[in-house]
């Protein structure tokens, strides 16, 4: 099965309404606040299995660890018109830049992490790896993973860690999307246009699977923290 024809969790994130959707249903009394928190966790399996929750009207406390960190809706237009949020990428313990502060989007409906192309330039190099022809995904050998760093995400003023595991398309599906165990694949991917376009990022499903996110739309802001899945 080839990747775009894999399953997505869409919440139509990607959408200008879903900016209305909490204030439309605090209007009519649906909900007590003009908020969505979202939780999902890592699969390894193609199988119908729950792996997600969204609270409307507020969070879920069971669902995250340590404080939620809030920051402002970008106004860098077209993020402006989704969730859009600025953040930064560094990549290992020498911070190599990857990303500078630039604006992009959070979306359930994006399965890949996307990236500006000179970011997505400056990660392939980092990471040392390759270009799989056939899947279109960075494939690297299992001994290039053991070396594999960390990427860390400054948004707002905390920085969150995206482990060498959280960079991966699972290994037991590396079959459902045409790869074999002979390599290791990486779900950061090129978005297709440079960085300063507007939307230098989607923060999709392989990157909000590790973190609790929260869409406060009747602060103009967005939350995010940590939860048990963050260093898995």
């Amino acid at each position: 099965m080839a990747l775009e024809s894999l399953p997505e969790a869409s919440f139509l994130t990607r959408l200008p309404s879903c900016r209305r959707l909490p204030d439309n249903a605090f209007r009519q009394g649906l909900i007590g606040a003009h908020s969505i928190g979202i939780s999902f966790a890592p699969t390894s399996t193609l199988d119908g299995i729950d792996n997600g929750e969204i609270s409307f009207g507020g969070v879920d406390d069971s669902k995250y660890t340590g404080d939620i960190n809030y920051v402002p809706l970008t106004t860098t237009y077209p993020s402006s018109i989704y969730v859009g949020i600025n953040q930064t990428i560094t990549y290992g313990s020498q911070k190599l830049p990857i990303l500078s502060d630039n604006a992009g989007i959070t979306d359930t409906g994006t399965t890949l992490l996307l990236i500006a192309t000179d970011a997505f330039q400056a990660y392939q190099a980092a990471t040392g790896a390759e270009a799989d022809p056939d899947i279109g995904l960075l494939r690297l050998t299992p001994d290039q993973f053991d070396k594999l760093e960390s990427l860390f995400f400054t948004i707002g003023k905390e920085t969150y860690e995206f482990t060498a595991n959280a960079q991966i398309w699972p290994r037991a599906l590396n079959a459902a999307i045409g790869g074999t165990d002979d390599f290791v694949y990486l779900i950061i991917n090129d978005i297709g246009t440079p960085s300063g376009y507007g939307m230098d990022f989607i923060d999709g499903m392989s990157f909000l699977e590790r973190f609790y996110s929260v869409y406060d739309t009747g602060n103009n802001r967005f939350g995010i923290a940590n939860t048990d899945h963050t260093f898995a």
